[in-house]
């Protein structure tokens, strides 16, 4: 548990940040959800505030408790997550055409949202124990068991979004762990030879339409390409200072669909402008470097293999998301960390964070 003596260890830099930008979230899911004729906004931003609150609980947990702990039990956690994804993609809620939510009551809780944490988890352990350096069968076997296992069943969900953010934590961590560079290559190689493959039988039709229509939105402005164009055209619209919270005209009528989650960023680009934009992206830089710092600091490979998986999950969210936005990548349900209404999304990624917390504030442990 935490000793007193390593409350001055704590990077309460870092924890600012994180607070700042889930206060700057909340601030635009109520601006997106307010309705002019009650003077209130609806019942997401209570529900965020509530999930921002289990989000800190679960940091503190994640930061009180020795990492080293977590990774003793990380075999039992990995399965309880495939537990919870399968019995989801089985038994659980249905909407927008994907089955990957579990009803609580009081909220949906999405597992998959916590796969990126637990997968770092895993591989960090996993490479630790065996001391692995690209050579070992059995790690290989492990590895792509622990990373293919949740990807699959997620992608089943289908939420091939969610599913595609855990090669980036296994890519980092496998590069870290000692994977020589001419077999990413390879594999980028291998990836780009098979994509006529990929195209013709492993993606849906939807998701096809998808890559299409961020080629050329303009083929069908009010159908495929009707999300992409008007972020951009609602990321654009703020200018150098924006229009003033609550004067955002394409999210306050409506012609940006899912403004509070998928596109929470071009809500904040028409509102606050490119000050705003700004500020916000600052945040986010901080957040990643603070973490990559937490990573050189980590006194062990364990925390080291941690720290990177997450941060390059968190990162690859983050420019996602943003690319989308502004019209440099194709629209898929990828989450803002921390800014988008998502409590499954926030309540992870703050217990993530505690992770990094906990390796920076231990580095000075036996």
């Amino acid at each position: 548990m935490l000793e007193q003596r390593l409350y001055r260890h704590i990077d309460w830099l870092l924890l600012g940040a994180l607070f700042l930008l889930s206060a700057i979230g909340v601030a635009m899911i109520y601006s997106t959800t307010y309705d002019p004729t009650t003077g209130g906004a609806g019942p997401l931003v209570s529900i965020q505030l509530w999930a921002l609150g289990l989000g800190f609980v679960a940091l503190i947990v994640t930061l009180s408790v020795d990492y080293r702990w977590f990774a003793d039990l990380s075999p039992l956690i990995f399965v309880g997550l495939v537990g919870l994804v399968a019995y989801a993609l089985l038994f659980g809620t249905t909407g927008g055409g994907a089955r990957r939510w579990i009803d609580l009551g009081v909220f949906n809780l999405q597992p998959s949202e916590f796969a990126r944490m637990v997968v770092a988890l895993g591989l960090a352990t996993l490479f630790t124990r065996l001391r692995w350096r690209g050579r070992s069968p059995f790690g290989w076997v492990m590895a792509v068991l622990i990373v293919g296992i949740p990807f699959v069943l997620i992608a089943q969900q289908p939420d091939l979004g969610t599913a595609v953010t855990l090669l980036p934590v296994a890519l980092v961590i496998f590069v870290f762990a000692g994977l020589p560079l001419r077999y990413v290559g390879l594999l980028m190689v291998v990836g780009t030879l098979s994509a006529p493959a990929v195209w013709a039988y492993g993606l849906a039709d939807y998701q096809r339409e998808r890559i299409l229509s961020f080629l050329d939105p303009e083929k069908d402005p009010r159908g495929a390409g009707y999300q992409q164009l008007q972020a951009k055209i609602t990321a654009g619209s703020g200018g150098a200072t924006g229009k003033g919270f609550l004067r955002g005209t394409q999210s306050q009528y409506n012609f940006l669909p899912v403004a509070h989650n998928d596109f929470v960023f071009s809500v904040l680009a028409e509102e606050q402008g490119f000050l705003g934009v700004v500020v916000a992206l600052g945040l986010y830089l901080f957040v990643i470097l603070r973490g990559m710092d937490a990573a050189r600091l980590a006194k062990d490979r364990l925390g080291m293999y941690l720290v990177v998986g997450i941060m390059a999950g968190f990162t690859f969210q983050v420019i996602y998301n943003i690319a989308m936005s502004a019209g440099l990548a194709p629209v898929k349900g990828l989450t803002l960390p921390l800014m988008s209404y998502g409590g499954s999304s926030v309540i992870a990624t703050l217990a993530a964070f505690g992770f990094v917390l906990n390796v920076r504030m231990r580095r000075f442990t036996n």
